[in-house]
């Protein structure tokens, strides 16, 4: 009877989430409410409140650690944004060829995924390409393949997507190594859809139409956030190799120092000028309700954890499939569907790490999948809604025109993904 209303509230707040838009109700609400309401479930029934209340301050801890990682990593990138730190990169784009555009940006948006994160990543792309761009059907197809780009970007990177960092984080994968065997991969899953577009391009042009009315101290400030920032990103798994401090520490040391840079580069400025740059603007503006969207969903998911459930369905899954890579692959489709920040956490919970130790293939082929899975519907990734939001993008049309080509590339990065590891071993 319990699993059963467990299991109800879950998929019923899981349905809200999926059709946010339709019911009007952003997935934030229904997130928070089947947080609480799973684990009020669980402790009414349970015989010894205390342990109960013990295990959710235990995973609340490791919540917590992730959402104070993400804070602190959106403020910066808000940051280097208010500061016009990304023209630094789109001042050096001087083709008028469509095909060598695509793949500059596609290059850009896989290496700065990695740097900041996918959906970041995603946002200031389409804005770029839409400043360059003026057809709409051009737009839409740059658009669906920086989604691509984006999510295969960040799998290979404990910094790029937010569910790499959460088995960073876990301590399922170091950071070291997951860079240096799912880059081959997640190039394959960007590679082949973006040289088949480049194709469909070949031999079309465009006019350039950006202009750049920064001061030059402006421009000089935007490049010392810039570097500053994407610096600081990277300084982050570093400090947690030298340290073994959980990786949200020295995102938090990160953002203090970007504090005093700003502090340093306006204080001669206007009250008005200062406030407009300031480390409060930045942490106003980033989007805050993805962050209680985290917290709300991974209540859940460690509510489900606690009662035992997670485990159930490890069985099922492994005595049914009987194959890691089957069960990575399906994880990974579910992703286009179910929003991967839950479905990873859920493998968290239902794959223990005596099971599969820190650095198991397993765990680096969830993260290729769940990673990349979501490219293959608009709205099966952060990256994709935000994009979808920015271009207004059909969701009929990507799925004719952007989700075959997607499938293509996690197919091709799961083919890659098998051939390293057999070569390899």
């Amino acid at each position: 009877m319990v699993t059963t209303l467990l299991i109800t509230v879950f998929i019923t707040g899981y349905i809200a989430i999926a059709f946010e838009h339709a019911i009007k109700l952003n997935k934030a609400a229904s997130a928070l409410i089947i947080g609480v309401l799973c684990w009020t479930i669980y402790i009414l029934q349970s015989n010894t409140v205390e342990v109960v209340g013990e295990e959710l301050l235990h995973h609340l801890g490791e919540i917590s650690s992730i959402l104070f990682f993400l804070l602190g990593a959106m403020t910066i990138v808000e940051l280097i944004d208010s500061h016009d730190g990304f023209d630094v990169i789109t001042q050096k784009i001087n083709t008028t060829s469509k095909s060598k555009l695509l793949l500059i940006i596609t290059v850009i948006s896989f290496f700065l995924s990695a740097l900041l994160d996918n959906l970041t990543t995603a946002i200031v792309m389409t804005s770029l390409s839409s400043k360059i761009l003026s057809e709409k059907e051009d737009k839409l197809w740059f658009a669906g393949m920086i989604v691509i780009a984006a999510n295969a970007g960040g799998a290979w990177s404990p910094l790029g997507d937010v569910t790499t960092t959460m088995l960073w984080i876990g301590g399922q994968i170091t950071a070291l190594n997951i860079m240096k065997q799912l880059i081959l991969p997640s190039i394959a899953v960007c590679a082949i859809p973006a040289l088949i577009i480049a194709y469909r391009f070949k031999g079309q042009q465009f006019q350039q139409n950006i202009k750049n009315t920064s001061t030059t101290k402006e421009k000089k400030d935007g490049k010392t956030i810039l570097f500053a920032g994407v610096g600081f990103l990277l300084f982050v798994p570093v400090f947690k190799t030298l340290t073994h401090l959980p990786p949200f520490m020295g995102m938090m040391l990160a953002l203090g120092f970007m504090w005093i840079i700003t502090t340093i580069i306006h204080k001669d400025k206007d009250d008005n000028v200062l406030e407009k740059f300031s480390v409060a603007r930045a942490l106003q503006k980033i989007d805050s309700t993805s962050i209680l969207f985290f917290m709300g969903i991974l209540l859940a998911v460690s509510a489900l954890q606690s009662f035992g459930l997670l485990k159930q369905l490890a069985g099922v899954l492994t005595n049914t499939l009987r194959n890691d890579y089957l069960i990575g692959t399906a994880l990974g489709l579910l992703s286009a569907i179910v929003d991967n920040v839950p479905l990873v956490a859920a493998s968290q919970g239902m794959y223990s790490l005596s099971t599969y130790p820190t650095d198991h293939p397993f765990w680096e082929f969830l993260a290729l999948t769940t990673g990349t899975g979501g490219s293959a519907i608009i709205i099966g990734s952060a990256a994709g809604v935000a994009v979808m939001g920015i271009e207004q993008i059909n969701f009929m049309w990507y799925l004719k025109k952007i989700s075959w080509l997607a499938i293509i590339g996690f197919v091709a990065g799961i083919i890659v993904f098998m051939l390293q590891k057999s070569f390899v071993h």
